[in-house]
């Protein structure tokens, strides 16, 4: 069968193989893969990866074979889910936990921009605890994890400040529910209950700053590829905590499933827009990739399998 895999002297790093069909375990389905969603992470590996590595975290396509152990989504059902990898494949051995099913309505192109960016802003938003009325910081607000926060957190009565790169790439970001989007966390002001920081260095230390008295700093990563330094000062005598959190380490004893069809359930009534941004072939995937890693795609961008 053909996927997508690493290729150091290709352009982006990636081309389409054949290789290995997939041999699914008692607790997981085989499934048909329609559509897959690109995430920056996938991008900065596909950069280091080895010739042959298989990419791929969100897949949308349809149950072919459902798992043997009973658990899970029949043939034919249409599901979304996460996967450790090995996803950018025309077929894939997935555990049932770690996916949901689609509604009636909602095509496999938006179902599958929800895995990474929904369950990841979803569960980094849960360290916050009741938001209402509180303010939330969220740096990379442009991106995918980024706009389905704020919706998220606005949803649950937060007021957000959004941190983008430039004026352009905050444009939509106040229609979505930011109550103020500001160009550089250098330049954001007061105190926040909640910050979600994506890019680590300096705007890590700028964020410990930030934070507000028992408030809390949630750290996913580090797309500065730089260290953090801070004065201990700034953030100890709040009584505030720093966490970090990996979406890939996290679902191992949080299966994604349940939550996943708790975010597509609001999709699928309009209360949640997932910022499809970008649709393409598969046979396209380097200039995709390119757009993303050049941060010309202003949500998220999903490949069909043709």
């Amino acid at each position: 069968m053909l996927a997508l895999v690493a290729a150091p002297d290709r352009e982006e790093k990636v081309e389409l193989r054949e290789v290995a069909e997939p041999e699914a375990r008692p607790d997981e389905l085989l499934i048909e893969v329609d559509s897959i969603s690109l995430n920056r992470g996938e991008v900065n590996r596909l950069a280091l990866a080895a010739d042959g590595w298989r990419p791929g975290w969100d897949v949308a396509g349809v149950v072919l074979e459902p798992a043997r152990d009973g658990s899970g989504p029949p043939a034919g059902a249409r599901v979304v889910g996460l996967s450790n990898f090995g996803g950018w494949s025309r077929k894939l051995a997935i555990p049932s936990r770690q996916v949901a099913v689609i509604p009636e309505g909602l095509s496999f192109a938006v179902a599958a921009t929800l895995p990474v960016a929904g369950v990841t802003a979803l569960r980094l938003l849960r360290f916050g605890g009741l938001l209402l009325k509180r303010r939330v910081l969220i740096t990379g607000a442009s991106g995918g994890v980024g706009r389905i926060a704020i919706q998220l957190a606005c949803r649950a009565g937060a007021v957000v400040t959004g941190i983008v790169g430039s004026a352009e790439r905050g444009a939509g970001l106040q229609e979505l529910g930011a109550a103020e989007v500001v160009v550089g966390i250098e330049n954001a002001s007061g105190e926040f209950h909640l910050i979600l920081d994506a890019a680590g260095g300096d705007s890590l230390a700028q964020s410990l700053k930030l934070v507000g008295q028992h408030g809390t700093l949630a750290a996913y990563g580090n797309s500065a590829r730089e260290q953090t330094t801070f004065l201990v000062n700034d953030f100890y005598l709040k009584d505030a905590r720093l966490v970090g959190f990996f979406m890939l380490g996290d679902m191992v004893q949080h299966p994604v499933g349940e939550d996943l069809a708790g975010l597509l359930a609001l999709v699928a009534a309009g209360r949640l827009d997932p910022q499809l941004a970008l649709e393409a072939s598969w046979r396209d995937a380097a200039s995709a990739l390119r757009a993303l890693r050049e941060r010309r795609v202003a949500g998220k961008a999903v490949l069909h399998l043709d």
